[in-house]
């Protein structure tokens, strides 16, 4: 169950950062998108840049083994960007979901109302999800449209495509449910800022770091590593365990994240 009320509020109050973070990702889609053509036809000089890197430099970037003279190829590189952007966003939706009201101390006002805690965090869980939903229908929309345009006259599979933009919601979640259970197991957020670009920046890192040092363990832990664009479009598929793992974490992440709220004492203004 979940309150209108709550849920109408908690999805306006993320409007203008809807707008902020789509603006974002187009951006980032068409900008490097228009640049594909050069590429494209400078292939074997492209070819020849990348073979004096060093593989480790390449794997970083997720540009081993990977054929940037294709639409895909090349889309593949974008997407990392875009990762990138959709994991602050939802981890700042999630560290924000409720510690926001413990910080600005009304969150005992909230909780006098006649709703029980889990329909406010279903409400703001929801909200939220409807917020980086809205991301993600751009993030669809921009990419489809860019590659239409920038494509120079060559020819893609729509439904690797397809498959590589449906992981957006399982990227999302993960960062969204991660980030919501550590607000709640710290005493309190100050700011939301720091923590979500912490989780985001650093699981990107773990993700390079991971390729560099060739240490398997680190990819258990980064869904970059998880959801790699590179591989998808290389297989055609899924990384089906890894992407198991992350829908278990974020069913682990929401199951506490319930726990831990209906059972948190919240401060009162004193």
């Amino acid at each position: 169950m979940m309150s209108a009320t709550i849920y109408i509020h908690e999805f306006r109050a993320r409007i203008r950062s809807v707008i902020i973070w789509s603006v974002a990702v187009t951006a980032i889609v068409f900008l490097f998108s228009s640049i594909f053509p050069g590429f494209a036809t400078e292939a074997a000089t492209l070819r020849e840049i990348m073979s004096k890197f060093p593989p480790a430099l390449l794997d970083a970037f997720g540009m081993q083994n990977t054929d940037l003279s294709t639409v895909l190829g090349f889309y593949s590189f974008i997407f990392v960007f875009v990762q990138l952007c959709l994991a602050i966003q939802a981890s700042n939706y999630g560290f924000g979901l409720v510690s926001i009201e413990e910080s600005e101390l009304t969150a005992d006002f909230l909780l006098s109302k006649p709703v029980s805690r889990v329909q406010v965090m279903t409400s703001k869980l929801l909200a939220a999800l409807t917020s980086l939903t809205l991301t993600n229908l751009v993030v669809w929309v921009v990419s489809f449209v860019s590659l239409a345009i920038f494509n120079g006259g060559r020819s893609y599979d729509t439904g690797i495509l397809v498959l590589l933009l449906v992981t957006i919601i399982i990227f999302q979640l993960f960062f969204l449910a991660v980030g919501l259970a550590i607000s709640l197991l710290v005493k309190r957020v100050r700011s939301v800022t720091p923590y979500s670009l912490g989780l985001g920046f650093g699981m990107y890192v773990l993700s390079a770091f991971s390729a560099v040092l060739a240490d398997v363990k680190l990819e258990y832990i980064t869904p970059f590593k998880h959801i790699d664009p590179a591989y998808i479009v290389r297989n055609a598929s899924l990384d089906t365990p890894f992407v198991l793992l992350d829908v278990a974490v974020i069913l682990i992440a929401l199951a506490a994240s319930y726990w831990l709220y209906i059972h948190r004492d919240i401060q009162a203004v004193s």
